[in-house]
């Protein structure tokens, strides 16, 4: 099964994985890809031009292959604000789309403690996205659709 994460910065979606998935699924977050791959010292949410961009190279080189095998282990995919085609895609593999929201205020004051900055941006995006398809953001933290 493939599972899509998403919701804003610092909303718990890594969280939500991690009690979750087993020790043999795949979980595949950009975060954990960009920590990987940079040198020691690098910030935990290292938003880095030219290492974001590597990894997010690895993050599609790890999607393409992941759907290959949902049928053999789950698959937990980290993508904050997917894109149309991107949800199309997803609902083409039969994913479950999950949604991790705590509320605004605690995504802001989250960010505010742990983020950089430039996240509450991301964060605002997010929810103005969400406000065009839904009126009602106080969800519960995860939710299907």
């Amino acid at each position: 099964m493939l599972y899509v994460v998403t919701g804003p910065p610092a909303s718990g979606k890594s969280s939500w994985i991690q009690s979750h998935a087993k020790a043999r699924d795949i979980v595949i977050d950009l975060d954990l890809i960009t920590r990987a791959l940079s040198g020691p010292g690098a910030p935990t949410w290292n938003q880095d031009p030219v290492q974001l961009r590597v990894a997010h190279r690895a993050r599609y080189a790890a999607i393409d292959e992941a759907v290959q095998v949902r049928d053999q282990v789950d698959v937990y995919l980290i993508h904050t604000m997917p894109s149309a085609k991107a949800l199309a895609r997803y609902k083409r593999l039969d994913a479950r789309i999950v949604a991790v929201d705590p509320g605004k205020a605690i995504v802001m004051q989250r960010i505010e403690a742990m983020r950089d900055p430039d996240m509450k941006r991301v964060a605002t995006r997010w929810y103005n996205s969400r406000a065009k398809l839904s009126p009602q953001l106080d969800r519960p933290p995860a939710r299907q659709w």
